[in-house]
């Protein structure tokens, strides 16, 4: 497992995000998403979510829509 820590925005106040994942690199595009499921997977309005087929850039598009911003992906290292 690696460790990393997102540092972002959310509606403009700074926030921290740790997760530990299988894989050896996580994009801010796949940062982006885990952030949405974050704050908006239990939302009843399911469209807040991209679809499946949504490509990088319509990701960071929707998360920015919803306020979340300048995201940046740490690498802490495996366990």
């Amino acid at each position: 497992m690696r460790n990393y820590t997102i540092e972002y925005l959310f509606n403009g106040e700074s926030r921290t995000h740790q997760l530990a994942l299988q894989q050896s690199k996580l994009s801010i595009h796949d940062a982006a998403m885990h952030l949405l499921e974050l704050h908006f997977g239990d939302a009843e309005n399911s469209l807040i979510m991209p679809t499946a087929d949504s490509t990088a850039e319509e990701i960071l598009e929707q998360a920015g829509l919803v306020g979340i911003t300048q995201i940046d992906v740490k690498d802490a290292g495996a366990d």
